[in-house]
């Protein structure tokens, strides 16, 4: 029996139900920023009272001022900020420039590329720390914003997200232009890279939350407070307030709030990029 010839009632249950799964499954997601979040409003109360409660209790900014007059957090802002751009410019040339040959040249061992690049996929980003930090050792940008941004570029989710993307433009317009006498270079990018803005906003909103929130590899490459992005940065509140729960919290808070909010309001173009890379 079709969902449209079930008995009204039954209908409305069967929709109960699953908007009531939808919920459990989203409480359960959000539920650790909401704690963290309470817990940052929070100024009095046991903070691992169980059950956890989200109604903060007498909820006030003090926590959030305390963050901003003990640490330098406008610096750690700012480093994140430019680490965060850079990276996400360079990984829009780097992956776009490696898949446009994968795409669209079919050059001999195309394939067995592409493959090996896709295979990174399964390894853990951890597993190249340590070639990372050696080769930065050698080209002297161990403490420096360009050893953070350099080995993040290059990667094969991006990679993999621009081929798909070039390959959904028509071969017809891809010989239309060639017959008019347009090289590579303009093919890619007067034709392929605007026929691909839905992919490319994702692979911008994917890199910019992924670089936003990188802890261990800044943490690896950058020992200096000066140079730390946020996530590594606040770190000094743990030292600073070892027994502050709440404040702590407030500094996790203001950590990822750019990045839920970038998220939040771009959203719609994430999930359209995300449908082409399927496809």
């Amino acid at each position: 029996m079709s969902r449209q010839a079930l008995p009204p009632v039954q209908r409305l249950l069967q929709n109960a139900m699953h908007y009531a799964v939808l919920l459990f499954i989203g409480t359960l997601c959000a539920f650790p920023m909401l704690w963290t979040l309470s817990t940052a409003l929070s100024t009095e109360g046991n903070v691992f009272v169980f059950p956890p409660t989200l109604i903060p209790q007498g909820a006030s900014l003090s926590n959030f001022v305390e963050v901003f007059r003990s640490i330098g957090i406008g610096r750690y802002y700012w480093n994140s900020v430019w680490i965060t751009f850079w990276t996400v410019f360079w990984t829009l040339v780097v992956c776009s420039l490696a898949a446009y040959p994968l795409a669209r040249l079919k050059f001999r061992g195309h394939k067995l590329v592409f493959g090996l690049i896709v295979g990174t996929m399964m390894l853990p980003t951890e597993v190249n720390f340590l070639v990372n930090f050696i080769t930065l050792t050698q080209m002297k940008l161990v403490n420096t914003h360009l050893g953070v941004i350099l080995p993040t570029i290059a990667g094969a989710i991006g990679i993999f997200m621009m081929k798909n993307a070039f390959e959904e433009v028509p071969q017809d317009l891809v010989d239309a232009a060639r017959m008019d006498g347009a090289s590579d270079f303009r093919i890619f990018w007067q034709l392929m890279l605007p026929l691909s803005l839905p992919q490319i906003g994702t692979l911008v909103i994917l890199t910019t939350v992924t670089t936003w929130n990188n802890f261990l590899w800044p943490g690896v490459a950058l020992t200096k407070s000066n140079l730390q992005p946020l996530a590594v940065g606040i770190l000094e509140l743990s030292g600073t307030f070892g027994s502050s729960t709440r404040v702590i919290a407030a500094g996790a808070v203001l950590t990822v709030l750019p990045a839920l909010l970038v998220f939040f309001f771009s959203q719609r173009f994430f999930m359209r990029g995300m449908e082409g890379a399927v496809k």
